[in-house]
């Protein structure tokens, strides 16, 4: 099993979004999984792919091949995809994982975390989704996923799509709970 991790290509502002790309990554190793994120060696995506690397973890990139031709892919992986683009990219990741977690990131990691939300919420997969609020990072996201429920923009049955959390080994547990016992979470792009 393996779980696609969306994160920063940068570090952020504050040694905390590290800290929790290492525990992240070491919570996947604790229980047994993979690692499936955007194949590069930048940021919180390096910091996470090296931990699960270095704890002995299945490490899979996948890298759109304009950036893989900028040489900031991660060459040290257990396999690495060049694809195409951005929406190959996040198919094959999602095709690749049994559930999601968002860390800190920015506007890529927020459009990769509503695609799947989406995706979700549309029957186009069945996979858990979890995001990982470090020292206070999603709020405002959470904030306003809550003011569009008031709001009437999202079903309050559709809150529930996603879980968050502070811990990275408890997202890690919450989410191996909502994993499906036998595959129903082949992503089907078919009709996108």
């Amino acid at each position: 099993m393996r779980v696609c991790v969306f994160c920063g290509s940068s570090y952020g502002a504050r040694e905390e979004y590290r800290q929790a790309a290492v525990a992240t990554g070491q919570a996947l190793l604790a229980n047994g999984l993979g690692l499936v994120y955007g194949g590069g060696h930048v940021g919180l995506m390096g910091v996470i792919a090296e931990t699960v690397m270095k704890g002995g973890g299945e490490v899979i990139g996948v890298i759109p091949r304009s950036l893989y031709d900028r040489e900031i892919a991660y060459e040290g992986v257990t396999r690495l995809h060049v694809v195409e683009g951005m929406h190959p990219r996040k198919a094959k990741m999602a095709e690749l994982s049994n559930a999601f977690i968002a860390l800190p990131g920015g506007f890529g990691t927020f459009e990769e975390l509503f695609e799947a939300i989406t995706w979700l919420q549309l029957g186009y997969h069945s996979k858990p989704i979890g995001v990982l609020d470090v020292a206070g990072y999603f709020g405002p996201f959470l904030s306003m996923v809550d003011s569009a429920v008031r709001e009437g923009f999202i079903r309050q049955q559709f809150r529930g799509l996603f879980t968050s959390g502070k811990v990275p080994a408890e997202l890690v547990q919450r989410l191996l709970s909502k994993i499906p016992a036998r595959d129903t979470s082949r992503l089907d792009l078919g009709e996108l």
